[in-house]
Protein backbone atom coordinates (compact mmCIF):
# COMPACT_ATOMS: atom_id res chain seq x y z
CA UNK A 1 0.00 0.00 0.00
CA UNK A 2 0.97 3.85 -0.71
CA UNK A 3 -0.24 6.58 0.74
CA UNK A 4 -0.42 9.29 -1.90
CA UNK A 5 -1.13 13.11 -1.16
CA UNK A 6 -3.63 14.39 -2.83
CA UNK A 7 -5.29 18.39 -1.89
CA UNK A 8 -8.79 18.66 -1.75
CA UNK A 9 -9.47 15.41 -1.76
CA UNK A 10 -11.90 14.17 1.10
CA UNK A 11 -12.84 10.50 2.16
CA UNK A 12 -15.65 8.98 0.00
CA UNK A 13 -14.18 10.40 -3.39
CA UNK A 14 -13.55 8.37 -6.37
CA UNK A 15 -10.15 7.69 -6.97
CA UNK A 16 -8.54 6.09 -9.79
CA UNK A 17 -4.68 5.04 -10.20
CA UNK A 18 -2.80 3.81 -13.14
CA UNK A 19 0.87 3.02 -13.47
CA UNK A 20 3.09 4.42 -16.90
CA UNK A 21 4.68 0.97 -17.31
CA UNK A 22 3.19 -2.20 -19.06
CA UNK A 23 2.62 -4.08 -15.99
CA UNK A 24 -0.30 -6.39 -16.83
CA UNK A 25 0.50 -8.70 -13.65
CA UNK A 26 0.05 -5.50 -11.29
CA UNK A 27 -3.72 -5.26 -10.14
CA UNK A 28 -4.50 -1.50 -8.50
CA UNK A 29 -6.77 -0.13 -6.71
CA UNK A 30 -7.50 3.29 -4.84
CA UNK A 31 -9.73 4.87 -2.38
CA UNK A 32 -9.61 8.49 -1.03
CA UNK A 33 -8.86 6.79 2.31
CA UNK A 34 -9.09 10.50 4.23
CA UNK A 35 -9.20 14.41 3.74
CA UNK A 36 -6.00 15.44 1.23
CA UNK A 37 -4.62 11.65 0.83
CA UNK A 38 -5.31 8.65 -1.26
CA UNK A 39 -4.13 5.26 -0.70
CA UNK A 40 -3.22 3.05 -3.42
CA UNK A 41 -3.41 -1.32 -3.16
CA UNK A 42 -1.48 -2.90 -5.91
CA UNK A 43 -1.78 -6.44 -5.65
CA UNK A 44 1.45 -8.83 -7.88
CA UNK A 45 -0.46 -11.57 -9.72
CA UNK A 46 2.98 -12.33 -11.14
CA UNK A 47 6.32 -14.39 -9.52
CA UNK A 48 8.17 -11.47 -10.15
CA UNK A 49 8.76 -8.58 -7.53
CA UNK A 50 7.32 -5.26 -8.10
CA UNK A 51 8.66 -2.04 -6.05
CA UNK A 52 5.20 0.20 -6.00
CA UNK A 53 7.46 3.15 -4.39
CA UNK A 54 9.86 3.36 -7.58
CA UNK A 55 6.72 3.04 -9.62
CA UNK A 56 5.71 5.95 -11.95
CA UNK A 57 2.24 6.29 -10.92
CA UNK A 58 -0.50 8.72 -12.08
CA UNK A 59 -3.41 9.43 -9.48
CA UNK A 60 -7.08 11.21 -9.83
CA UNK A 61 -9.46 12.03 -7.04
CA UNK A 62 -12.80 12.83 -8.66
CA UNK A 63 -15.45 14.55 -6.17
CA UNK A 64 -18.47 12.72 -5.37
CA UNK A 65 -21.72 14.06 -6.71
CA UNK A 66 -24.53 15.52 -4.84
CA UNK A 67 -28.32 13.46 -5.47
Amino acid sequence: MLDVTINGAWQGDLAQAALASSTRFIELDAAAWSNNTMQVMARNISPATFDLGAATLSAQVTKRGVP
